[in-house]
C-alpha cells in the first residue's frame, strides 16, 4: 500500500548511490547476495536473542534489496537478477518468522506458522497475477523498473518491513503480532484473487 508513494522518494538517491557502487566493480547479483547474507545473519541473531543486532543486520539487508536494482540500472538489467532478487526476498520473508519460531517453539510455534501460511498464500497470489500480467504483456511502473509485474495490495515491502522492526522492537509481542500481520496478508491475498478474477476473465 506504501511502496508506490515511497518509491519516487527513495529510488533517487538510490539510483545516485546504485551508479557509485557499480563503478567500484560490484554486480547487482553480488549485492543481492550480500543483502541475502544480511538476512540469515540478522535470523541468526534474533535466536540468540540480540534482537538490535538483528535490527540492524535486517535493515542493511533491505538496503541492499534496494540496492541491486540501482546497480542493475546503472549497469545491465538481467531477467536472472531479477529471479535472482525475488528467491532471496522470499528466503528473508521466510527466515525472521522462522527465527522467532526457533526462539520459543512452544509460545511461537502455532502463531509463527500461521503467519509462514499467510506469506506462502500471499507470494502465491502474488507470483501467480504476475504470470498471466507477463502472458498479457500487461506493464507498470507503479513499484519502480522491476523484472516481473508487481501488483499493489493492503500488505506489500514497506509494511512488512515495518513489521519486521516491531518484531525486533517488541519481541515478546510476536504472537498477537503475527496473527495480526498473517490475517491481514490473507485478505491482501484474498483481494489480489478478486482483482485477477476480473482482469483475467476470459
Amino acid at each position: 500500500m506504501l511502496d508506490r508513494h515511497l518509491r519516487p522518494l527513495i529510488d533517487p538517491p538510490l539510483n545516485r548511490l546504485g551508479a557509485g557502487v557499480a563503478q567500484l566493480g560490484l554486480s547487482a547479483n553480488q549485492i543481492t547476495l550480500i543483502g541475502l547474507a544480511f538476512a540469515l545473519a540478522a535470523a541468526t541473531a534474533i535466536v540468540a536473542q540480540l534482537f538490535w543486532v538483528a535490527l540492524a543486520l535486517m535493515l542493511a539487508s533491505r538496503l541492499a534489496d534496494g540496492l541491486d536494482g540501482a546497480v542493475a540500472r546503472a549497469t545491465q538489467v538481467s531477467d536472472f537478477g531479477g529471479y535472482l532478487d525475488i528467491v532471496c526476498d522470499y528466503v528473508f520473508y521466510a527466515a525472521i518468522p522462522l527465527a522467532f519460531v526457533l526462539l520459543d517453539p512452544g509460545a511461537h510455534g502455532v502463531a509463527g506458522v500461521f503467519l509462514l501460511l499467510s506469506f506462502y498464500v500471499n507470494a502465491g497470489s502474488f507470483l501467480g497475477f504476475s504470470v498471466l500480467a507477463e502472458k498479457k504483456k500487461m506493464r507498470s511502473d507503479a513499484h519502480g523498473v522491476k523484472s516481473l509485474y508487481f501488483t499493489g495490495g493492503l500488505l506489500e515491502g514497506t509494511e512488512t518491513i515495518a513489521f519486521f522492526v516491531l518484531l525486533c522492537l517488541f519481541p515478546t509481542w510476536f504472537v498477537p503480532l503475527a496473527w495480526g500481520f498473517g490475517t491481514l496478508c490473507l485478505i491482501t491475498a484474498g483481494a489480489r484473487v478478486l482483482l485477477a478474477a476480473k482482469v483475467f476473465r476470459d
